[in-house]
């Protein structure tokens, strides 16, 4: 899902990370987006009922005061349980082709901007996981 969420949320403009939280002062975020203007979007992958059921009693509720919009990324076959996101999430659903269309608008959680500072540390972290990724391809190949 991140695949087909990633160009989806335009990288080529914005800053656009997978498994951010440490570093950033947030909870882990699956996906956070940076805009060119500093706001940020969280993107809770789901991928079944039972974790949409458990992400429900997460402690810090996708709650930030950094975090402009929230967005939940569901394949198809959980549309039938969207009561168990947040009314204020928006909803995006991926398709099993990876065709990302959204289905709720989110309503709008902060009007906070990164600064530049923290702008950097998104994309030193992005740069971060470059490294990890690699690794882990390279020890897959042998």
């Amino acid at each position: 899902m991140e695949i087909a969420l990633i160009p989806y949320f335009k990288p080529r403009r914005n800053l656009v990370v997978p498994n951010i939280g440490w570093g950033m002062k947030l909870h882990e975020c699956d996906l956070l987006v940076v805009t060119s203007t500093g706001c940020a979007y969280e993107v809770e992958i789901k991928i079944s009922r039972a974790d949409l059921v458990k992400d429900g009693k997460k402690v810090h509720g996708h709650r930030s005061s950094k975090i402009k919009y929230l967005y939940f990324a569901i394949p198809d076959e959980l549309v039938s349980h969207i009561e168990y996101i947040p009314a204020r999430a928006g909803i995006i659903v991926v398709s099993d082709k990876g065709k990302c269309r959204l289905r709720r608008r989110p309503k709008v959680n902060s009007k906070y901007k990164f600064t530049a500072a923290e702008k950097y540390g998104v994309a030193r972290l992005g740069a971060m996981r470059i490294l990890g990724l690699k690794k882990k391809i390279k020890n897959l190949g042998g």
